[in-house]
């Protein structure tokens, strides 16, 4: 069976394998059901999806944050707004929660007349951009200690912003930060 991966597009990505210039063998994602396909993920090697819905083969990447503690971010979320909004994305030390605009109203506005609110919505997911808004750095692996930052969208700045202070457990500056997410109230946080 050949290795596919549905996004959360819901598009299908076939791993093919050709060969480099050194003649080794190069991997890649097409959509492309046809061609040298690949029936097991090379030893050592992951699939990989990031935020905008690209598929990558990649190298194994090491777990510095737990399952558990994903878990936890996610469960907040889901908490706190409708689930497609946000995307969660674990790179190294970091948490970094990603941000869809909900613009169910504005396209309701538009587009009722010719279609229902359930395809609106569906097509409201497949085609959400996420923007990376705040993320949780592990600075202290033995205790799980956390530093929680914001993006700062100045034109001065465009870089992650420290907003929770001295480094907390993963659950207080869930329970203290996530709130914050999709209002104006984000903003002030610095």
């Amino acid at each position: 069976m050949n290795i596919r991966h549905t996004t959360r597009t819901g598009k299908v990505y076939c791993l093919h394998v050709g060969r480099g210039k050194s003649g080794k063998p190069k991997y890649f994602f097409s959509t492309e059901p046809k061609g040298s396909l690949v029936d097991s993920i090379p030893e050592g090697f992951e699939i990989y999806e990031d935020i905008r819905g690209q598929v990558f083969l990649r190298r194994k990447q090491p777990k510095l944050i737990t399952d558990e503690e994903l878990a936890m971010v996610k469960e907040a979320l889901k908490r706190h707004a409708a689930e497609w909004r946000y995307r969660v994305e674990v790179k190294q030390t970091a948490i970094t929660i990603h941000e869809a605009p909900d613009n169910t109203a504005i396209f309701e506005s538009l587009a009722l007349p010719w279609t229902n609110k359930a395809t609106i919505r569906e097509s409201l997911i497949q085609n959400a951009r996420y923007q990376a808004v705040m993320r949780f750095v592990l600075v202290d692996s033995e205790k799980r200690l956390f530093l929680t930052e914001r993006f700062c969208f100045r034109g001065s700045v465009d870089d992650w912003i420290n907003i929770g202070g001295p480094s907390q457990e993963l659950a207080v500056v869930l329970k203290q930060f996530i709130k914050h997410l999709g209002k104006e109230s984000v903003f002030e946080l610095y």
